[in-house]
């Protein structure tokens, strides 16, 4: 595998980034369908670290396009994007869309994944 996953820094603060990739994602149609916010559930156990949350967006139209082809794509939905704060940058980072046919090479979704892909990324450089 080439390269799975991009991730950028921006000059926004880690709450700003949330609300902007949330606002992006709607933007160009797709749900945010629930945001992990992964740091205050480690800090609930008594582990420290900085802010982290998982922001789960995902397009219906695409999604039952690759389900209908293979159900077991559903592995890898929705789609993921992180934003995380680290050594004072803030950087937002995705799974790569594509990278699904490497892991369903016979699923015949090479096309959605492709556009999936553009829009996620549109998505984090808009909100970038």
């Amino acid at each position: 595998m080439v390269g799975f996953d991009y991730t950028v820094t921006t000059e926004k603060s880690f709450d700003d980034a949330v609300a902007a990739i949330e606002r992006s994602a709607a933007e160009n149609n797709f749900r945010v369908l629930h945001v992990h916010d992964v740091a205050a559930t480690l800090r609930e156990k008594g582990f420290q670290r900085d802010p982290l949350k998982i922001i789960e967006i995902c397009n219906a139209k695409y999604a039952d396009q690759v389900l209908r082809e293979d159900i077991r794509t559903s592995l890898m939905l929705p789609c993921p994007i992180s934003v995380y704060a680290e050594g004072g940058k803030t950087s937002i980072s995705t799974l790569l869309p594509g990278s699904m046919v490497e892991f369903f090479p016979d699923a015949g979704i090479a096309d959605v994944a492709k556009a999936v892909e553009g829009a996620v990324l549109k998505i984090i450089r808009e909100a970038r």
